[in-house]
């Protein structure tokens, strides 16, 4: 006998309701939506950031001198020949860019040392309440919210030296100085940029560290307290540990924008800054808007950047290195234990 012929039974096209469509037209643009959301502020850092940089390091390859302004396209290639010429510290530019590098790393160093110890000693101080703290707070915050140009120019006019307000005050008034001295010529000039730096950064490391101490448990206070701990030892054992993340991001922070500082010394000594205030970052101005050698001031500003990542590199592995627990003695495995079924008896 022949088996029975069984005949399939056509599957009806599945039609998609007009409600299935917008719910996949609804889930491809939530799938969208975040690109959108960062589409504008991709578009904005590749314009601001990315096209002048990837610019300034092509500029660093050729000579573009005040003879190619007017036709920057059509400088001719120089290689590695600017580069050359900033690190040769036997010629004079050479020479000047290390100057100016030393003096960089000293203005960087003082400023971020004492900005980290007045905003420490500040947060510390305005931790615990008491009546008027918030607009002690406000108050030490002000240079940091005023703008840049406007305070470093009323420094400016204060450091003058017949009618600015620190002679004034130092010579007339307290008497500490039988001279009027120069306070944007000469050695004194480091001396000021590195007093503005400090009046500017300052805040900023006394409102993140004052944030850091707001996550810190006042419990571990009170139990060093009961103790016999004093204020000295909670600050050291307890304060310095716990803020140990904050101070790391902190110093790097304050250290990349002290080294790149430009507005400090612009505007507190205009275009002629003394040997003793020229910080690199204006020194590369100079050598790229005065002396017409963008060239040469393209290379000095990558290889300011090469430094600053370096610079980054090594601080971060090295502060990670510390941050990182120490392996702990492997442990010995717990011989497994056989437990063996009897055969019930009968």
């Amino acid at each position: 006998m022949s088996a029975p012929t069984v005949t399939p039974t056509p599957v009806p096209p599945v039609t998609r309701t007009p409600r299935a469509r917008r719910k996949r037209s609804s889930d491809r643009r939530h799938r969208l939506l975040p690109y959108l959301l960062l589409a504008p502020a991709v578009i904005m850092e590749i314009l601001i950031h990315i096209v002048p940089m990837v610019v300034g390091i092509w500029m660093s390859f050729v000579k573009l001198t005040k003879f190619y302004i007017a036709n920057w396209s059509q400088a001719p290639w120089a290689g590695l020949k600017n580069y050359a010429i900033s690190v040769d510290f036997s010629a004079s530019i050479g020479s000047a860019l290390l100057k100016s590098f030393l003096v960089t790393l000293a203005f960087s160093a003082l400023a971020v040392a004492f900005s980290w110890g007045l905003g420490m000693a500040a947060a510390v101080a305005l931790q615990q309440p008491f009546r008027g703290r918030g607009l002690a707070r406000t108050l030490l915050l002000v240079p940091y919210a005023l703008p840049a140009y406007a305070g470093i120019l009323t420094w400016n006019f204060m450091l003058q030296r017949d009618t600015g307000l620190v002679n004034h005050v130092l010579v007339d008034n307290l008497h500490l100085l039988s001279d009027r001295p120069f306070w944007l010529i000469g050695n004194n000039a480091f001396a000021s940029v590195v007093i503005v730096a400090i009046w500017r950064l300052w805040p900023f490391a006394f409102l993140t560290l004052m944030a850091g101490l707001q996550s810190i448990p006042t419990d571990l206070y009170e139990a060093a307290a009961v103790d016999g701990a004093n204020n000295t030892k909670q600050w050291r054992h307890i304060t310095l540990p716990s803020l140990r993340p904050t101070t790391m991001v902190l110093v790097l922070v304050l250290f990349l924008w002290t080294f790149n500082d430009f507005n400090t010394p612009f505007v507190l000594f205009g275009n002629s800054q003394p040997a003793a205030g020229d910080l690199i970052a204006f020194h590369i101005y100079n050598a790229s808007f005065l002396n017409w050698n963008f060239g040469v001031g393209s290379a000095m500003s990558v290889l300011m950047l090469l430094f600053l990542l370096v610079v980054t590199a090594i601080y971060l592995l090295a502060t990670r290195e510390k941050s990182e627990p120490k392996n702990s003695a492997p442990r010995t495995p717990t011989p497994a234990v056989s437990v063996r079924k009897e055969a019930p008896s009968a």
